[in-house]
């Protein structure tokens, strides 16, 4: 049933019903100076990834927990509450936060959904298939004039061409598990509100996670060869794409990250002697907080 007054044209979605391949050709370019220039970022609407803010918070020379404070909002990306990033907009406005005059004012590190356009993803898992296919379509929307110009390339050159291929390399096991998550459904049950921070922290604030995979209590669970663990440190790309696979292990079971032969006793031990001190008023929250995702990790 539609709520549109009976004399009403009924609306015409911006995404062409063409399902495209790596292969098949679009035409489509973006250039300064094109009359439509800017107006596509004026009206926003853009999910992060991890690797979106591991770019943009080294871009802007600040931690991941300030750029997710001053450069994102917050919302649900299913019913059970998995939390997700969206790119902050201007204050009163839809226009996107690194928006300028002269274009974007982040451009060399713009996230994927940017690099995408004018151009969707969509992956699918079939039942039963252990692997997502991944499939194109071209957004046209009506302000759009970069789909005049007389330029047409394959999609696998325009993303090679946007960067965006090394983009979803990157991401490919957190999409994995977003994928996962919404096709089985209840067969996985709802995360515990603890899987939802590590998800926030791993997914996010790499920054925080870095900080989480350094601290004694994380070395006390996980048997992590100290040279791999030492990259991990240095390298926020290795750490995010560790934190999909921490991520794989404690919400599907998969587990490829070695445990420690007495993990659960010394979990155990560690977070009796923490509620101890924090009834004699000596623990802090940070460190709380830590040990109760500890105490979830190997369950």
């Amino acid at each position: 049933m539609s709520n549109l007054p009976d004399n009403a044209a009924p609306a015409v979605s911006p995404i062409l019903p063409v399902q495209l391949g790596l292969d098949d050709k679009f035409q489509f370019r973006c250039r300064k100076g094109i009359a439509c220039f800017n107006k596509c970022c004026e009206n926003i609407d853009i999910l992060l990834t991890p690797y979106d803010i591991v770019r943009l918070k080294h871009r802007l020379g600040i931690t991941s927990r300030e750029f997710i404070d001053a450069y994102t909002t917050d919302f649900a990306m299913d019913g059970q509450g998995t939390p997700g990033l969206k790119l902050a907009t201007k204050p009163g406005s839809a226009a996107c936060i690194h928006l300028t005059p002269e274009g974007c004012g982040v451009y060399e590190d713009r996230p994927a959904a940017c690099r995408y356009y004018a151009l969707g993803l969509a992956s699918m898992r079939r039942k039963d298939s252990p692997t997502d296919e991944d499939s194109y379509f071209v957004v046209r929307e009506e302000h759009c004039l970069g789909h005049q110009e007389p330029v047409v390339q394959t999609v696998r050159d325009y993303r090679r061409d946007q960067g965006v291929d090394a983009y979803d390399e990157i991401n490919r096991e957190w999409r994995q598990i977003i994928l996962k998550k919404r096709s089985s459904g209840p067969t996985v049950g709802k995360p515990s509100e603890r899987s939802f921070e590590l998800f926030f922290l791993a997914s996010y604030d790499s920054d925080g996670f870095r900080d989480f995979v350094a601290s004694a209590g994380f070395g006390e669970v996980f048997d992590l060869d100290s040279s791999f663990r030492q990259e991990l440190l240095q390298d926020d790309v290795k750490l995010i794409q560790f934190g999909f696979r921490l991520l794989k292990q404690v919400l599907f079971g998969e587990r490829t990250i070695p445990l420690r032969p007495d993990a659960v006793q010394k979990r155990s031990a560690r977070y009796r002697e923490r509620l101890a001190q924090r009834a004699a008023g000596r623990a802090g929250d940070l460190a709380d907080a830590q040990d109760k995702i500890y105490e979830s990790l190997g369950d």
